[in-house]
């Protein structure tokens, strides 16, 4: 039985019919102190998939309510997919005293749940703090599908580490280049330079790539770097697009901004169903 989180409503039905698993009726309430509470009226009698991406500290409260409320209905087995994991980018104590967050809420959710499924963290390295075997799933390729006809195609990452996610994107499309965003600084003046590493998009359509656009400061900066490209799109997995995200970007010149499900919002052109359905 698929059981869904209040922000992955979505997803969770796409998954269930992906799956051919029933859709469990979750109910959501609050009580008049401001607590979150989910009900599962339906018996589960094997496997639960619970799907519910943490874009909020309530998401992740939620989680654990629904692992929970899966055992009291009678799951065997708990499988908790995390379309976006919150946290994901507090991998490491940056200042003294400071926690590694994404360690506790790994921890915490841990303790309900027999496996987790992830797609695309924004580090891989952070699955090493979940206490139950886990799956990173891919959902970069994904974004080739709602991508326009594009002309000599240049797939650009914002950075060598986003490399990967670009060619992922590439290869789903079938043709163009791939490439990502090197920096410079002239050491007498300070002044920071943003190109290209290898490739000229000079009236080329360009597709910048990543995994996550949160206030889309840093991209936007990145694409007024670009020297005459045809036109820019941007593609990301998790399109969080907070604050005025949408409209840096449009300034900046983006045409369109293609994302996935994996964040349910205006821009989620394409669904990482099927993706995970493969590795449930």
């Amino acid at each position: 039985m698929i059981l869904s989180g209040a922000a992955s409503q979505g997803l969770g039905a796409r998954l269930s019919t992906a799956l051919d698993e029933e859709l469990g009726a979750v109910e959501f309430d609050r009580f008049p102190d401001g607590e979150k509470i989910v009900r599962v009226p339906d018996q589960v009698s094997e496997r639960a998939v619970v799907v519910a991406s943490t874009v909020s500290d309530a998401a992740h409260v939620q989680v654990l309510q629904l692992q929970d409320a899966a055992r009291e209905a009678g799951a065997t087995e708990v499988v908790t997919v995390i379309p976006y994991l919150g946290y994901a980018r507090q991998d490491q104590a940056f200042d003294p005293g400071e926690p590694v967050s994404v360690r506790a809420v790994a921890r915490a959710i841990s303790t309900g749940t027999d496996r987790v499924v992830t797609v695309n963290p924004h580090k891989d390295a952070v699955m090493e703090f979940f206490d139950v075997p886990t799956t990173t799933v891919d959902g970069a390729g994904r974004l080739a599908d709602p991508l326009p006809s594009l002309e000599d195609p240049v797939f650009l990452a914002p950075d060598e580490n986003a490399h990967s996610l670009a060619a992922s994107v590439r290869d789903a499309y079938g043709a163009g280049a791939v490439d990502h965003f090197q920096k410079d600084r002239d050491h007498e003046t300070g002044a920071v330079r943003i190109f290209p590493h290898d490739t000229s998009v000079t009236d080329r359509d360009v597709v910048i790539v990543d995994d996550i656009v949160a206030t889309g400061a840093t991209m936007s900066e990145a694409i007024t770097h670009l020297e005459s490209p045809a036109r820019v799109f941007v593609a990301c997995v998790h399109p969080l697009l907070a604050g005025n995200a949408w409209t840096r970007l449009s300034r900046a010149g983006v045409e369109s901004v293609y994302g996935t499900d994996t964040i349910e919002s205006a821009v989620s052109s394409v669904s990482v169903a099927p993706t995970i359905a493969a590795r449930l």
